[in-house]
C-alpha cells in the first residue's frame, strides 16, 4: 500500500528546492523545508548575486507540471536574441531562433523564487523554516543537522527522505564525500573567470534606456558583459572577466579611474547607459564561476542530490535553473513509476538524468567561449545566418544546436549536445570549404548540412566518441 503521508524533508528553498516542495505537497507528502538565508520575501536579495535568469522551454516544462505557467508568464520579459556590440557602438541583433515563436525569457530570480514559496505555502502539508543552516546529514540513519544562524541553537531533524536542493556548496554531498562510507566521484573546476554584477538604471521616465526585448552581449574575446532586462526598466548587467590574466583583471581593476578606463576603451556605449558604474563595481563582490559533477546522487532510498547539489554549471547557456526545473519534472516521472520505492526512485531519476546534466555542463563552458569570443567572429555570424535561414525556410526539418538545447524540450541534453556539435562542424567545414554560402540558403543547402551531420555523428560513433 502505498503511504501519502510520507515525511520528506528538502535542505534549501531557493528555485528547485521551493518548485520540489510545491510538486510533494500536491502528491500528498508532508514536506519540511529548511533554508540557510532569511526569507526572500521579507528582506533584500544579497546585491551582485542575483544573475537575472533565463527561463526556456525546458524550465517551463516545470512551471506546467505545478499548473503555474500563466502565473510565470506574467513575471517574463521576451528575449528574442542577441544584441551584439562592437566596441565602436555598432549594434546588431541575431536572433536566437528562425521560428519567431521561439524566444527566452528574462526573469528575476528573487520574483520567480517568491511565487514559488507563496504557491507551495498555500498547501497545509508544507512548513518552510529559514535562518537554518545544516551543518551535516547522517544518510545512514537519514536525519540531518541544523543551525538556527539566529540563535546558534542546534537541532536534528528526521524523515522518511531527505533530498538536498541546497546549491553548488551542498551540505549532504559534502557529507558524502567526507564520511568515506562509499564510493563517491566529486569533481569541482572552476573557470579562470569570475563575474560582477552591474546595472543599467531605468531613465528619467522610468523607460528602458536600450533595446528591450535582447539579452545584450559585448564579446571581446577573452572577457565579455552581458545585460538582461527587468520589468522595472532597468537592466542587470554582468561582467564576465579573468581573475589575473590580460591588461585588465578583476585583481588589478583597483582603482575607479582604471574601471572608468577600462570600460571607456572596451565598452564605452555601456559607459553611457551607466553613470552608476564604478559605485556598484565597488559595491558588489566578484565571485568565481564553476562546474561541479559527481556520483552517486543517492545513498539508497534514504537521500538525494537534485539541483546545482548535484551538477552546478556556469550560466552561459541560460540553463542552469532550466536543468534545476526539468529535475523535478524527471523526478516526479520516476516517481509517477516506482511510488512506494524510494531506492528505485531515486536510482531510475539518477540513471536517467546524469547523463544529461553531464552534458548541459560541458555545453555550458563551449557557450562561454562562444559568448565571449565566437559571436564577433565573421565565419560564426555566417554559420549563424545560414542555420537562421535553415529554421526559417525548413522549421519542421531543422534546428539549430541552440534550438535543439533551448527549445527542445522532448529531448535529452546529451541528444541535443551530440547532434548540435556535428551540426556546428558540418556547416563550419562546409562554409570553408566554400560548399555553402549565406547567398543562397536553399533545399540543396539543407541536404548538404544534413549529409554532413550523418557522416560526422557516424565517424565519432565508429569512434566510439558517443
Amino acid at each position: 500500500m502505498k503511504d501519502k503521508k510520507q515525511n520528506i524533508l528538502i535542505i534549501g528553498a531557493g528555485l528547485c528546492g521551493s518548485l520540489l516542495a510545491l510538486r510533494m505537497a500536491q502528491r500528498g507528502y508532508n514536506v519540511s523545508v529548511y533554508e540557510m538565508r532569511p526569507d526572500l520575501r521579507k528582506t533584500d536579495i544579497s546585491a551582485g548575486r542575483s544573475i537575472n535568469l533565463a527561463f526556456s522551454d525546458r524550465g517551463n516544462k516545470g512551471m506546467k507540471l505545478v499548473g503555474l505557467e500563466e502565473k510565470v508568464k506574467a513575471l517574463c520579459i521576451p528575449m528574442n536574441g542577441r544584441m551584439l556590440h562592437d566596441r565602436d557602438g555598432n549594434t546588431f541583433l541575431s536572433n536566437y531562433s528562425g521560428r519567431d515563436y521561439e524566444y527566452i525569457n528574462s526573469i528575476s530570480r528573487e520574483g520567480l523564487n517568491a511565487l514559488l514559496l507563496d504557491e507551495a505555502e498555500k498547501h497545509n502539508n508544507v512548513n518552510i523554516h529559514f535562518n537554518k543552516k545544516c551543518q551535516s546529514v547522517d544518510f545512514e540513519k537519514t536525519t540531518a543537522y541544523f543551525q538556527d544562524t539566529i540563535t546558534k541553537r542546534e537541532f536534528i531533524e528526521d524523515a522518511d527522505c531527505i533530498i538536498a536542493t541546497d546549491g553548488a556548496g551542498s551540505a549532504l554531498r559534502r557529507s558524502y564525500f567526507l564520511e568515506r562510507k562509499f564510493l563517491f566521484s566529486f569533481s569541482q573546476q572552476w573557470l579562470s573567470h569570475g563575474y560582477k554584477e552591474l546595472t543599467i538604471l531605468p531613465d528619467a521616465k522610468g523607460a528602458y534606456k536600450t533595446y528591450k526585448n535582447a539579452l545584450h552581449i559585448w564579446p571581446r574575446g577573452d572577457f565579455m558583459v552581458i545585460a538582461l532586462p527587468n520589468l522595472d526598466g532597468s537592466f542587470t548587467v554582468t561582467l564576465f572577466l579573468s581573475f589575473n590574466e590580460g591588461e585588465y583583471n578583476f585583481n588589478n581593476l583597483t582603482t575607479p579611474e582604471i574601471v572608468t578606463e577600462f570600460f571607456q576603451k572596451e565598452f564605452p556605449d555601456a559607459l553611457e547607459l551607466m553613470p552608476n558604474l564604478v559605485e556598484d563595481f565597488f559595491e558588489n563582490p566578484t565571485a568565481p564561476l564553476g562546474t561541479v559533477k559527481c556520483s552517486p546522487w543517492h545513498y539508497k532510498g534514504n537521500t538525494l542530490l537534485m539541483g546545482d547539489s548535484a551538477h552546478a554549471i556556469v550560466p552561459f547557456y541560460g540553463q542552469g535553473m532550466n536543468a534545476s526545473f526539468e529535475d523535478v519534472v524527471e523526478f516526479d516521472a520516476a516517481l509517477e513509476k516506482h511510488e512506494g520505492n524510494w531506492e528505485n526512485v531515486f536510482s531510475e531519476y539518477e540513471k536517467t538524468r546524469k547523463k544529461d546534466t553531464d552534458a548541459i555542463a560541458d555545453l555550458a563552458i563551449d557557450n562561454f567561449h562562444e559568448m565571449k569570443d565566437h559571436v564577433g567572429r565573421a565565419i560564426f555570424q555566417d554559420k549563424r545566418k545560414i542555420e537562421m535561414a535553415l529554421e526559417k525556410a525548413f522549421p519542421k526539418a531543422y534546428s539549430s544546436k541552440y534550438s535543439l538545447v533551448t527549445f527542445n524540450e522532448h529531448i535529452g541534453y546529451r541528444e541535443a549536445m551530440i547532434r548540435g556539435r556535428a551540426q556546428d562542424k558540418a556547416i563550419l567545414n562546409m562554409l570553408s570549404d566554400g560548399i555553402i554560402s549565406t547567398e543562397a540558403v536553399t533545399e540543396e543547402t539543407l541536404q548538404k548540412v544534413k549529409q554532413e551531420t550523418e557522416a560526422i555523428l557516424e565517424d565519432d560513433r565508429i569512434a566510439g566518441l558517443h
